[in-house]
């Protein structure tokens, strides 16, 4: 009798991130199931995106959870601020956290993760999360990260039980983004599919000059890789 295939939820953006772990969960055997967010963000185009994903990998099930995190705002993302442009202006970028950080998202998404996971018996969980080429978050780093996965395992009846131990896979933790986009293509992405700004126009074209857009082309432009981002 063949093994039965493992499910995995993936988080997933409709991001460069999240599509290139999900091919990679693909390639190393998972059955996929995708969660995004529509969480109030100023580029919910993403949410498009994360759909045409989900069809292109062959996902067994895509979820979009409603969850409105406006009322708290805090974000240029969520809130009415300006999304900062031209901010990364060095190699390193800046090190400050950006006011694009939406408080407590990371975990918040992963919290539903954990719980959908749970409830398919799966003890995986993967991220797109990336702590070289990234905007400055908290929520990105390897420790916090280590931190969630713990709590995980001590805050579920399948934890408790030991009937399963949860894991957080990120696999792009410690790749550049021009690392990232290599992989990505070596796995057949079309990263045309996906999408990154903060702040598109209402047909979904990226600005080109947020935090997120500047990443992806200087991803590109260092993986060698015509970038097929439709910009303004």
């Amino acid at each position: 009798m063949p093994n039965k295939v493992k499910p995995a939820v993936i988080l997933s953006s409709g991001g460069l991130d999240s599509t290139t772990v999900m091919a990679i969960a693909k390639e190393q055997g998972y059955a996929l199931y995708s969660m995004s967010f529509d969480y109030g963000q100023r580029h919910a185009f993403e949410l498009t995106a994360a759909e045409r994903v989900a069809r292109e990998l062959g996902v067994k099930q895509h979820l979009v959870i409603r969850t409105d995190l406006t009322g708290i705002g805090g974000s240029a993302l969520t809130d009415d601020i300006a999304v900062p442009k031209h901010r990364l202006t060095g190699k390193e970028g800046n090190p400050e956290i950006p006011i694009t950080y939406v408080p407590a998202r990371n975990t918040i998404f992963l919290s539903y993760a954990l719980a959908w996971a749970e409830v398919l018996g799966s003890a995986d969980i993967f991220v797109g999360l990336n702590a070289v080429d990234y905007s400055g978050y908290p929520d990105c780093r390897p420790e916090y990260l280590e931190a969630f996965a713990k709590m995980a395992n001590l805050a579920t009846r399948a934890g408790v039980e030991g009937t399963t131990r949860v894991e957080i896979h990120a696999p792009l933790i410690h790749m550049t983004k021009a690392e990232i986009i290599q992989k990505g293509r070596q796995l057949g992405i079309n990263y045309g599919l996906t999408h990154s700004c903060y702040d598109p126009d209402p047909s979904g074209r990226a600005c080109g000059a947020c935090d997120s857009c500047l990443l992806r082309r200087k991803g590109f432009a260092e993986a060698g890789v015509a970038d097929p981002t439709r910009y303004t």
